[in-house]
């Protein structure tokens, strides 16, 4: 009778590290002076509001002394919010709120799950999209097998995989994006389905159209053992890799 080795399957953390989050693109800028051979703006502020005082020897806008209008306006693809002038330079900000998790012990007879956050602003940009590399959980060689194509959970079966969406199977774990008060933003097509999980290195996990507030989205992770996995230690370290879209 074949002897098995005691099951104390363990996975010790999963390291999620920032590696790239800047993307240059030239920017075409418009001109900034109004004019014709009859008139010329100085400025391209019309009205009361913003730096640039609307005044003379005899007057001055009362709204030129403060910015008194604040709110956003938006469609699907563009954003503004009203207020202080601010540089027109794109800034692309990226965090990792929870860089470290663990699953504890694995069991062939039931699943393993933990999650992990990041956040995302994206001032005056097109939007933006974030990338997850890295293999799958390994120990001495033995890997635990990635989910290539969409699936649910199947205790039993070699499986790891992730989605950035609310899960109730196989238990309650995960988060939809979090948006803030200003924030936009999406999981990608292949990991928006709450309870099936995917993981192919390299391929987009989120998606923002366009400049955006904070969102913070929640990684969910599966891992299913079989009965003849070897015991000891898996782990993996993740990367996220931040591009600003233009």
């Amino acid at each position: 009778m074949k002897h098995m080795s005691k099951w104390f399957v363990r996975w010790a953390s999963i390291v999620l590290a920032i590696i790239a989050v800047v993307c240059s693109a030239s920017v075409a800028h418009a001109d900034t002076v109004l004019q014709s051979p009859g008139y010329k703006f100085e400025y391209t502020d019309l009205g009361g509001g913003g730096l640039n005082l609307s005044s003379s020897p005899n007057y001055q806008s009362v709204l030129s002394t403060t910015d008194a209008a604040i709110g956003t306006s938006n469609s699907s693809n563009f954003q503004s919010a009203g207020g202080s002038q601010t540089t027109g330079d794109p800034a692309l900000s990226f965090m990792v709120d929870t860089g470290t998790s663990s699953f504890g012990t694995f069991s062939p007879t039931s699943a393993a799950t933990a999650t992990s956050t990041f956040s995302v602003s994206d001032y005056t940009s097109y939007g933006y999209a974030v990338q997850i590399v890295g293999n799958t959980l390994s120990n001495s060689g033995n890997p635990i097998a990635a989910m290539s194509t969409t699936d649910i959970s199947r205790p039993g079966v070699s499986q790891f995989g992730i989605n950035v969406v609310a899960n109730t199977s196989p238990v309650v774990f995960g988060a939809n994006p979090n948006h803030g008060q200003f924030g936009v933003g999406s999981a990608a097509p292949n990991y928006a389905t709450p309870n099936n999980f995917r993981y192919v290195n390299g391929e987009t996990i989120v998606t923002g159209p366009k400049s955006s507030g904070v969102t913070t989205y929640t990684i969910s992770y599966l891992v299913n053992v079989n009965s003849l996995m070897p015991g000891g230690e898996y782990t993996t370290n993740l990367a996220l890799v931040c591009i600003a879209t233009y």
